[in-house]
């Protein structure tokens, strides 16, 4: 069995495994949850040296949290634990979300998580979205107080602009930004974010780096997805777009074949091959795509392999956009 190797999360940053593990779909967002496979899933990561878990409060809202932190007992010590802030539903409106960067927001929304997460701190703790309303050097602010406080230990931003990157890195060094990269989503090479994180030392923390499964080669049909999948909504999935996408991942499959590993395998070695900052993230809820994931880690990507790749995923090859559009609208640009 391979043994995973270790990255540096940013210039100063803290050592954890190259590929971590992203939790939100244990609770959130693709189906029905299912707690004791879940639990059994996080269990194999550890003994497979995956150390380095991902959470947020929106997800479920907040059962991802409780599900993580019932499991943390006794393991705290083990794990790098990454959390995030941000998104504000409203009760009276079910599925409307509005983002904060309030700095007393960001105090009173570390609490809830600390509780649910049953721990009395957080390593990695994210503003999941930017705030437009409030300036990043006050929410940076806020969380760079709760550092001073022992209840945060490192800060991270999920999906900043480049220049909300380096305002931020000037009131408090960030530690690690998250954004969705993969061979279908290759926005933070465009945008100035890669580069930037490179150049102040920020670690790069893809999620989605296997395309919300798409790259995998599991998914053939929008219908196969549960009726509450979110993916089902986005226009990716949709339509036309879904039927051109799905020609993408039919070559992914078939370069995999070629290659003699999984699709999953080929689409994160080829993200783990853009950068030794880079740490992405796979989510899943099961064992099973948990030991093909990680087995990426073993798979060497030559410079040809690395050419036919950005070939097939040349800009525009992708169809439709990532999140509808009041998603897209709360991205860094």
């Amino acid at each position: 069995m391979t043994t995973l190797p270790t990255r540096r999360l940013g210039r100063n940053g803290p050592t954890v495994s190259a590929l971590g593990l992203g939790c939100m779909g244990m609770s959130f967002a693709y189906g029905a949850a299912d707690d004791g496979e879940s639990l059994a899933t996080l269990e194999r990561a550890l003994e497979r040296g995956v150390n380095f878990l991902d959470t947020a409060d929106v997800y479920g809202p907040h059962t991802n949290e409780a599900l993580l932190g019932g499991f943390l007992q006794g393991r705290r010590d083990q794990v790098f634990l990454a959390s995030k802030f941000g998104f504000v539903s409203d009760p009276s409106q079910p599925g409307v979300r509005t983002v904060s960067g309030r700095p007393e927001y960001v105090r009173s929304a570390v609490e809830g998580s600390l509780q649910r997460l049953r721990t009395d701190h957080i390593d990695l703790y994210y503003q999941h979205r930017v705030d437009p309303n409030v300036p990043i050097e006050d929410t940076v602010g806020a969380m760079a107080d709760l550092v001073r406080q022992g209840k945060v230990r490192y800060l991270g931003l999920s999906e900043p602009s480049a220049q909300t990157l380096e305002r931020a890195q000037a009131v408090h060094p960030i530690t690690a930004v998250q954004s969705e990269y993969s061979l279908w989503t290759r926005d933070p090479e465009n945008n100035g974010v890669l580069a930037a994180c490179e150049r102040l030392g920020v670690g790069f923390v893809p999620y989605s780096p296997l395309g919300r499964g798409f790259l995998t080669g599991a998914i053939t049909s929008a219908d196969s997805l549960a009726s509450d999948d979110f993916r089902r909504i986005t226009p990716r999935f949709q339509g036309d777009n879904f039927a051109r996408n799905l020609e993408l991942a039919q070559q992914v499959k078939q370069l995999a074949a070629d290659k003699g590993c999984t699709p999953a395998q080929l689409a994160l070695a080829w993200v783990l091959a853009q950068g030794e900052h880079i740490v992405p993230i796979p989510g899943t809820k099961r064992r099973k795509y948990l030991d093909d994931n990680l087995g990426a880690v073993a798979v060497t990507l030559s410079a040809d392999d690395l050419g036919r790749l950005a070939a097939l995923f040349a800009p525009g090859a992708v169809a439709g956009e990532r999140y509808s559009e009041a998603g897209m609208a709360m991205i860094g640009r």
